[in-house]
């Protein structure tokens, strides 16, 4: 069966779109305006959490994209297995992209962008950005001796990560990488399977109807 993948724009739901165009798996693509929840109550059916990604295979059903990335690795080269070395990397690397990374970036994006004017906080956004920098820089070590997380090659750990820096770039923060971080995130940008997962999502919009604009899901915040 062909793995349907629900998606808003740039959101977390980009990491899986990423990972179908690099492993080269047929789906569909569908496109759903920002925030789901508030402007496609049908697909509370869906996932009734309101939030993206969603993605269908057959019975199964996930919505966590982190987790869908470790799903849709298994059993390619794009996952390490257990007694690989590096796998316990892997899976730290994994993870650390949503649940250390992303989080503190739905803050910035909350107090610049979501909130009332009269609600925004830019010292509380600044304050996050700053939260989010200095956990990315624990990664220059290791981003100075390799070109990627974890068993010298690319892997779904990279796609973690690297939505996290996709996110950052929106946010306007990619200046404020350190040297090994920007050019790690250079050579991910430059990938076949990043621009084919960009280009997919554009075209997906347009023939759907859905706004293009780039509104990244903040799911801590309703």
């Amino acid at each position: 069966m062909t793995i349907t993948l629900y998606h808003c724009m740039s959101a977390r739901s980009f990491r899986p779109l990423w990972m179908l165009e690099e492993l080269g798996l047929p789906y569909e693509l569908k496109m759903l305006p920002f925030p789901p929840r508030a402007f496609d109550k049908a697909y509370l059916a869906i996932n009734p959490l309101g939030t993206v990604p969603a993605l269908a295979d057959g019975e199964l059903r996930m919505t966590e994209s982190a987790a869908i990335c470790q799903y849709l690795a298994t059993g390619s080269g794009m996952e390490i297995r257990p007694g690989e070395q590096d796998y316990a990397a892997y899976l730290n690397f994994l993870h650390f992209g949503e649940a250390t990374l992303t989080f503190p970036q739905t803050l910035v994006l909350r107090y610049t962008h979501f909130e009332a004017p009269e609600r925004r906080a830019p010292q509380v956004a600044e304050d996050y950005a700053k939260w989010f920098l200095a956990r990315l820089r624990t990664l220059e070590p290791r981003l100075e001796q390799h070109d990627f997380l974890a068993a010298n090659r690319f892997t779904a750990a990279d796609v973690s990560v690297g939505y996290a820096l996709l996110l950052a770039e929106h946010l306007g923060l990619s200046a404020r990488f350190t040297p090994a971080v920007a050019a790690y995130w250079e050579r991910l940008r430059q990938r076949d399977g990043f621009r084919r997962a960009l280009a997919a999502q554009e075209a997906a919009a347009l023939a759907q109807g859905v706004s293009a604009e780039h509104a990244p899901d903040i799911r801590p915040f309703g």
